[in-house]
């Protein structure tokens, strides 16, 4: 089972924590002989050995001055950069609004070969049509309170970026659970668009799209957060406070497994069409 996004982005700042435990015990030194070879107060010392503060790239260079491993202090502090990176509070993300947040990940899709993509949710953002998107980004804006709601923008950056699923040579593997189609985050025409658009999505070359069945049976999983993974070197998982981005080769290794194991219980093609198809029967217009 993947460990909690929260539970890994504090894993990640333990385990640099105990790195620098472990170089002043085996210095010899106490709490307090540290602080004061490192000209700080005692209490420094214990909140980043409890991992309640992080140590700055200066913080961790008089570490290891001070405890005779300064060969270490190049590793540790990219150790450290990375657990911090983990977890971004979405107050820091969303300060140059919407679309800047969707623009920003412009490079990242560039980058990658393989998307792999499952959504307990919402319709996949690469699979979103502009008045999908605007719903789904405008419901953020008033729950972030956001000064400025630029979701319309936002929600055209989105579809000119998943415009990258029609590049020859990419993979997109896309996992959605079957209550999906039927969250009605929009109007009911907008909601009948993004359906129709799902229906001709999976014939799409460079698209797997597959649906877990409401009804599926003997689940060896059971719905999960909603992840992206891009290629095998980075898994993203948005919470409601903040997105956790994790790189550790074991926990990405668990993600696959999950998404394997998700992917063999999806239904694809025809069976998949069907039940996109009933979503949109189940549609109400007044």
């Amino acid at each position: 089972m993947p460990m909690s996004p929260s539970s890994s982005a504090q894993a990640a700042r333990e385990a640099v924590a105990g790195r620098l435990r472990d170089l002043r015990k085996e210095a010899g030194l106490t709490i307090v002989e540290l602080a004061n070879r490192c000209g700080w107060h005692h209490s420094k010392t214990s909140r980043i050995e409890n991992a309640i503060t992080g140590p700055t790239a200066n913080d961790i260079g008089q570490w290891c001055a001070a405890t005779g491993a300064t060969s270490q202090a190049r590793d540790i502090i990219v150790q450290s950069v990375h657990a911090e990176s983990m977890y971004r509070e979405w107050r820091h993300q969303l300060r140059r609004g919407l679309t800047e947040l969707q623009k920003g990940t412009g490079k990242l899709f560039r980058t990658t070969s393989h998307f792999r993509v499952y959504s307990s949710t919402l319709v996949p953002g690469l699979l979103q049509t502009e008045g999908y998107a605007t719903s789904v980004l405008s419901a953020t804006a008033r729950f972030r309170d956001l000064p400025d709601d630029d979701s319309a923008e936002a929600a055209r950056a989105r579809v000119d970026r998943s415009h990258v699923i029609h590049d020859p040579g990419r993979r997109f593997a896309l996992l959605i659970e079957e209550s999906v189609l039927h969250c009605q985050i929009t109007d009911v025409d907008a909601m009948a668009a993004q359906l129709g658009y799902l229906l001709t999505a999976g014939a799409i070359p460079t698209v797997s799209l597959g649906i877990i069945p409401a009804d599926a049976r003997l689940r060896s999983q059971w719905p999960r957060e909603t992840f992206h993974m891009y290629d095998d070197k980075l898994v993203s998982v948005e919470l409601v406070s903040a997105r956790v981005r994790i790189h550790q080769p074991s926990e990405i290794d668990l993600y696959v497994r999950a998404f394997e194991e998700l992917r063999a219980m999806a239904v694809y093609g025809a069976e998949a069409r069907a039940l996109i198809l009933k979503a949109i029967e189940a549609l109400t217009w007044t």
